[in-house]
């Protein structure tokens, strides 16, 4: 990568958009804001300036909540899925790797489609296409039907989350971006235990006898109220020099995440089969050839889909790793303890999904302790809450060695709070970090690969983590299976923790 790509890459955000638009001032409305040639094409807002309202702004987080709370709240529904649908292991895992990997694959995709075509139009498909693939996930008559629908829901996400973090990062500036980002961290994390515990509720209540149906079936209503207020509340962005499509970057893209999360998600159901080795020993080749091709792109001048030279951005560079093991952690701990607690401490949907209530609490506490903090403390606040969140997960470990199986909700709550409060020093800051230096108009990029970083980083954790722990199960009894688990998280945060001291002291 030359000196002229770096400088490039950190100097496009300097040049103010209301260059590009017929005298109109940063931060308000304009007929013209991008212009080719004399001619203007759209309503936008320019991006130098706040033009996100309040209720923008929780239209759009609305719309980061229900695809994250989707990829959790089928967890405490499995059991109920399997005896109405007579799915079978494999089957269900299908159910939620399916949505994982379309997800994942398409969401950098999401991001580029956004810059070029408009995020809020984007957005709104996004959101109507979620809607839709929710009330045919609810309505699925059978297992594979159901596999099917959560495979469209998730790509139905994937092109509306990206438009979020792009949305929120074209349309504010300065205190107010900062604390926009924070309030996106916030309702990440919540949204990731909220849906453990809304599908517990939703399941227990079995509405009109709906059963598991009715975790997918709320998500139509709410959708329906996100485009209503999305209509009139979020203001039109897209980037000044869109580029086309990156056909080739985006099939080997694909085709990696395909082949890493899916023989990891289905292998040990399926027993490991043949197809699930040649899988994975695909997955470094193909990983290679995205690489190259997608640098080779870059040097030439286009703009590859995941561009290489993004990450000469200090906050990206160093903040994008550390996301990886902390989303391992959380993703393979939400589906490895609701597992634990309905079928080795047989709690019902409600109470499983209330044991994690003190985790969604003390996160939310401590998000909104974190820009202050932050501010004080910079970047330190990420290495903190990691290690309260390793004090969590150990207190943890050790009420489950010792009161196995008679653990109560009591026992549990020391360490499940402790660990959230952690959690929530750590990921806002951390999305925070990473976004910091993205240029505007590479904002669907940049947002495309944090948010795909972050979830196939989830769904890796539900593979790796979730396998160890059913693999321990049968032999060592439920309990030990746990205990080794939480230590395996463990080590992901201690990876974390080290990662963080290499982060940029100063959060922007």
């Amino acid at each position: 990568m030359t000196e002229t790509q770096i400088s490039t890459i950190r100097t496009r955000n300097a040049a103010p958009d209301a260059a590009k638009t017929t005298g109109k001032t940063a931060g308000t409305k304009t007929t013209g804001a991008k212009t080719t040639g004399g001619k203007t094409t759209g309503r936008t807002h320019t991006s130098s300036g706040p033009a996100l309202s309040p209720l923008g702004l929780f239209t759009v987080l609305l719309g980061a909540a229900l695809p994250l709370i989707d990829f959790f709240i089928v967890n405490v529904a499995l059991p109920t899925m399997d005896h109405d649908l007579h799915a079978g292991p494999a089957v269900l895992e299908l159910v939620v790797a399916g949505y994982g990997v379309a997800y994942a694959v398409l969401l950098v995709l999401g991001g580029r489609l956004g810059d070029t075509f408009g995020r809020r139009r984007l957005f709104l498909a996004g959101m109507a296409a979620f809607g839709l693939t929710s009330l045919a996930c609810g309505l699925a008559p059978d297992a594979w039907s159901l596999v099917g629908a959560r495979v469209a829901q998730g790509a139905s996400a994937a092109l509306m989350l990206p438009q979020v973090l792009a949305t929120i990062h074209s349309s504010t500036s300065g205190t107010r971006r900062a604390r926009a980002l924070s309030m996106y961290g916030a309702t990440a994390g919540l949204s990731m235990v909220a849906g453990q515990i809304l599908g517990g509720v939703l399941v227990a209540a079995d509405i009109a006898g709906t059963g598991w149906r009715a975790v997918f079936l709320v998500n139509v209503p709410v959708a329906v109220i996100g485009l209503i207020l999305a209509v009139r509340t979020v203001p039109e962005t897209r980037s000044n020099r869109p580029a086309p499509v990156d056909v080739s970057g985006t099939v080997l893209l694909a085709l990696s995440l395909i082949t890493l999360m899916v023989p990891l998600t289905e292998g040990r159901a399926a027993g490991w089969p043949l197809w699930t080795w040649l899988a994975l020993g695909a997955f470094p080749l193909v990983a290679a050839a995205f690489y190259v091709v997608e640098r080779r792109a870059d040097r030439a001048g286009r703009t590859p889909l995941l561009p290489p030279s993004l990450f000469a951005l200090n906050g990206l560079r160093r903040g994008l790793p550390l996301v990886v093991p902390f989303s391992i952690g959380f993703g393979g701990f939400m589906f490895v303890i609701a597992v634990a607690l309905q079928q080795g401490l047989r709690y019902g949907p409600v109470e499983a999904g209330l044991a994690l209530a003190p985790m969604a609490t003390t996160f939310f506490v401590a998000s909104l302790m974190g820009p202050r903090l932050v501010g004080r403390y910079g970047s330190r606040v990420v290495t903190a809450g990691g290690l309260i969140q390793a004090v969590g997960i150990t207190m943890l470990m050790v009420a489950v060695w010792r009161d196995w199986p008679d653990l109560s909700l009591a026992g549990l709550l020391p360490g499940v709070a402790l660990a959230g409060f952690g959690q929530g020093l750590q990921l806002p800051v951390l999305i925070r970090i990473v976004l910091a230096d993205v240029p505007n108009e590479r904002a669907g990029v940049g947002s495309g690969v944090m948010v795909t970083t972050q979830q196939s980083a989830l769904a890796l954790g539900v593979a790796t983590l979730g396998t160890l722990f059913l693999s321990l199960e049968p032999s060592m009894g439920m309990g030990d299976a746990l205990v080794i688990t939480l230590a395996a998280q463990l080590a992901t945060i201690a990876l974390a923790l080290l990662l963080s001291l290499r982060l940029p002291r100063k959060v922007s």
